[in-house]
């Protein structure tokens, strides 16, 4: 096992997931639920991501050439997908939309944290990447645990994040949710720009 590609491996990951970054986000798209649904779904989140980036770390090349998806177009999709999350977060048309139901865990643990949150087209990618140089079986572990240790830095983030939540109180939490809105929608502008000046040095 290489420490070098160890190293490697959780320090872009750890960039591209950013566990401490997405508290806020986290905190703003669960905070309809309540204490024990917003752990099960930071839990839930991490396993969807891990799903994710191993389906592609096995055959995500593969997938996107034969559905003819270049990085680019996943990479906007990813991005017009946040920008959606983002807008309701800054109207706040999710709090009048409807109650929290014990169900929600799921579908926001899936989407938008699980993915493209975190397995967003930057983790998709640097996964193909790192799996297309690993030459064998070593280093191809030495990967899986590289994102295993990030994932696990996510969890740890987000299951701790109720204590922010206590201390910022409900007001916070409304105006941490216009603030990670902003963020959220700037990530996804970044996302969709660079999509299309990929597409644009293609042609």
């Amino acid at each position: 096992m290489s420490s070098v590609l160890l190293g490697e491996v959780v320090v872009t990951m750890a960039v591209i997931m950013d566990p401490i970054g997405n508290v806020p986000i986290f905190l703003s798209v669960t905070r309809r639920l309540d204490r024990r649904a917003r752990a099960r779904a930071a839990l839930l989140s991490c396993i969807t991501a891990a799903v994710v980036i191993a389906v592609f770390a096995v055959v995500g090349r593969q997938v996107l050439d034969y559905l003819d998806v270049s990085v680019p177009a996943l990479q906007g999709a990813g991005g017009l997908l946040l920008l959606l999350v983002a807008l309701e977060l800054l109207t706040g048309t999710e709090d009048t939309a409807r109650e929290a139901d014990p169900a929600d865990h799921v579908a926001v643990a899936m989407v938008p944290l699980g993915t493209p949150l975190l397995a967003g087209p930057g983790a998709i990618v640097a996964t193909i990447v790192f799996t297309g140089e690993a030459n064998d079986a070593g280093a191809r572990a030495t990967i899986a645990l590289g994102v295993a240790v990030v994932l696990i830095a996510v969890f740890l983030a987000m299951r701790f994040a109720s204590i922010l939540q206590r201390v910022l109180g409900r007001s916070g939490i409304l105006l941490l949710s216009r603030i990670a809105g902003l963020l959220l929608a700037a990530i996804a502008v970044q996302m969709i720009a660079d999509a299309v000046i990929a597409f644009a040095r293609q042609v």
